[in-house]
């Protein structure tokens, strides 16, 4: 059964080759970034934020990840990132901004 993800976090993703964005996340979802991290497939992740409010932004960001992508089981072999539309890119800066991150 798919599961329905809340996103209440902001984090900080380092990809190994140092490029670096910004994900509206949850702490489930962070732990997979921690693992991520430990197996090398991306170079760090750090919260920014937590319990961020659940905006108009927030909501339209979650129904995104949550129609789009499968939450990774723990023995996952790779990071993958969320692909984002440019309209979602928007809601993205749009979180962002609300939360006075970057």
């Amino acid at each position: 059964m798919k599961s329905y993800e809340t996103l209440t976090l902001i984090e900080e993703i380092t990809r190994n080759d140092g490029s670096r964005y910004f994900e509206i996340s949850n702490i489930v979802q962070n732990g997979r970034a921690e693992l991520a991290a430990i197996r090398g497939f991306i170079k760090e992740v750090r919260i920014v934020q937590l319990n961020i409010p659940r905006s108009k932004n927030v909501i339209a960001y979650e129904n995104y990840i949550n129609e789009n992508f499968e939450m990774p089981e723990e023995n996952f072999d790779h990071f993958e990132e969320w692909k984002r539309t440019p309209e979602m890119e928007e809601v993205v800066e749009n979180i962002l901004h609300e939360n006075h991150v970057a």
